[in-house]
């Protein structure tokens, strides 16, 4: 594995998902939105994007075009909770807003086969927007009671969204760990 990215987008569980990096010795850069340019992407082997506070607008451009570039040099790419939405959004699907904020933990069937992940997962939701359609580039591989979308994969490359927060569970690490492993 080369250098992996991770977006900060401002999540407050980004220093979890940063301790786990840290503990499993990966090699990773830390950024946030507006001190990278997406041609930048290229030198990296691997990218996470990372939850987020509030919404922006920068924000959501310079993730939508780390997107673009990731699909187009066929880059592994892991969009968490907002990082899924965007991904979505990035590539011609639509968001909403739940009924009821998510948050806390949840158990999640997943329900394709997939490089990352197998089973049942255990994870921890903090949400309140969640993926409502994907455009036909993306499949939902894992799904809850209250989710159709926990877990998107791009149909041809190593791109993933979690509707989740997978640093904030040892089922979720496990699924980070597999990602930074492809």
């Amino acid at each position: 594995m080369g250098t992996l990215l991770v977006l900060d987008n401002g999540s407050v569980y980004t220093k979890n998902l940063i301790d786990l990096l840290l503990q499993k010795k990966f090699n990773f850069i830390i950024l946030t939105h507006d001190k990278i340019k997406p041609s930048q992407i290229s030198k990296f082997s691997h990218i996470i994007l990372s939850g987020r506070i509030k919404n922006n607008q920068n924000m959501n451009v310079i993730n939508s075009k780390i997107i673009e570039h990731a699909v187009l040099e066929k880059k592994p790419l892991l969009g968490i909770c907002y990082g899924a939405e965007i991904l979505a959004l990035s590539l011609g699907g639509t968001i909403r807003k739940t009924g009821s904020p998510q948050k806390g933990n949840n158990v999640i069937d997943v329900i394709k086969d997939n490089p990352i992940c197998t089973g049942k997962l255990d994870v921890f939701e903090s949400h309140s927007y969640e993926i409502s359609r994907l455009n036909n580039k993306l499949a939902g591989i894992a799904k809850s009671e209250n989710c159709q979308y926990e877990i998107i994969q791009h149909k041809e490359l190593d791109i993933f969204g979690t509707q989740f927060h997978p640093e904030m569970s040892v089922d979720g690490q496990k699924l980070i760990e597999s990602f930074v492993n492809l």
